[in-house]
Formats: structure tokens, sequence, C-alpha cells
């Protein structure tokens, strides 16, 4: 039987939850990725003032709650009187373990620095059995992902792309790369594979870029609509 291609099976990824049908970063837009059959579903993670992670994308809850101010100024209880969406509050990391149990893997991206060794030690913890990837455009904070668990999988983001993203996974001992849409060529994609890298392409919301994407053969798609991956 022959052996079946890496790119042969696109993963399909939410975004914030599947963000596209639901409020982002919510355990009703979780729910919603898994009842479309994504493989993952990525979330944002910051830090409230009182030391718990929460998912929330901004520095400000302005933009995603009924609610003002900064992530880092509010405690736990504030953050939960916040709307974030038909009547959801923002939840913790240990709130959504807790929901998607083993029906989903999780993408962590860790918004600043000082997450990775507690985001490790909540996953541990609660005992999650599906894949959990750690992402983040803060170089030090996924070396401080690997040595809070050694056998993680730490996901580099480029905000620009470097001569040699390559070379710069292997640094931190990566094992998936985050690229833009528009940073994503066929030659990017084959270097990155040659270096043993998994390549993430986001956010995909077209599906004249998911098709473009496909064709370049990433391995993984995130998007408002996974549903259209």
């Amino acid at each position: 039987m022959a052996k079946e291609s890496p790119n042969q099976r696109i993963l399909r990824i939410g975004h914030r939850g599947a963000c596209g049908y639901k409020p982002e970063n919510t355990l009703a837009s979780i729910e919603q990725a898994i009842a479309l059959r994504c493989d993952f579903t990525e979330v944002d993670i910051r830090r409230t003032s009182d030391d718990e992670l929460v998912l929330l994308h901004d520095t400000r809850v302005d933009r995603t709650t009924n609610g003002r101010g900064l992530v880092s100024a509010l405690t736990l209880p504030d953050i939960r009187k916040l709307d974030a969406g038909g009547g959801q509050s923002p939840p913790t990391l240990d709130d959504v373990l807790n929901a998607v149990s083993d029906r989903i893997g999780l993408i962590l991206e860790l918004k600043t620095g000082g997450l990775a060794y507690d985001a490790c030690a909540i996953v541990r913890a609660g005992g999650f059995n599906r894949p959990v990837i750690y992402a983040s455009f803060l170089q030090e904070e996924l070396q401080h992902v690997r040595r809070a668990n050694p056998d993680a999988q730490p996901m580099i983001l480029f905000r620009r792309l470097p001569t040699n993203p390559g070379a710069a996974a292997a640094r931190l001992h990566a094992t998936h790369t985050g690229l833009r849409l528009n940073t994503v060529t066929k030659p990017l994609v084959t270097a990155l594979h040659n270096d043993r890298l998994i390549v993430f392409a986001y956010t995909a919301n077209q599906p004249a870029e998911i098709s473009k994407m496909k064709m370049l053969g990433v391995d993984g798609i995130i998007s408002d609509f996974p549903d259209l991956v």
C-alpha cells in the first residue's frame, strides 16, 4: 500500500473557536468548532491581574465584550461579569480543558510573555489527552514552553519572515510554523517540510484563499469558517 502523503489531508483548524459563526474565544465558539469536525481550534491566552489565564485576543476587553479596560488590570471576577456575546463571559483555560475533554486538539496562542509555565502546568494538571500546540510570535516564550515541557509542540509565528524561517524554528526546537496567507509560497512550504516542520496557514476565509493554500501544500488551514476547509 502506498504511503499517504503528509499533505494529502489538510487539517481543519477553527480560528478563535469558529469565530465566523460564534463570538470569538468563547465556549460556544469552541463547541461550534467541534460540531464542524475541526481537528484543532486556535484560541488566545492572556493573564488577568489575579494571575488567571483567560481567553481574550486583545490587550483590552473593549472590542470583544461589553466591558472596558486592560485584561491585565481586571480580575477573574471582573472578567466573569463581562458579556463576550450570547451571554457568555470569556472562559479560563481550565474552563476550556474541562469543556473540551478529548473532542478536539488545541492551539494555545500565548499573547504575552510569562504565560508558558502556567499554561503548560494547567494543561498537564488537566490530564488533556488530545494534541496541544503552543503558538506565539514571542520567541522567548516558546523557549519557556520547551523548558516547561520538553515534549511540547511549539509553533513559531512570524510577523515578518526572516531570511531562513526553518533555522529560526530549529533554534527554538519548534515542531510547527504558522504563516500569514500573503507569505506562503510553494518553495517556502517545501523548504519548511524539508526541515521536518508542519506548516499551518492563517487566516483563510475565502474559498479562493483556501484552495490556494491547499495547492501550495500546507498541512493545516486556520479559518473563521473552518467548514470551508
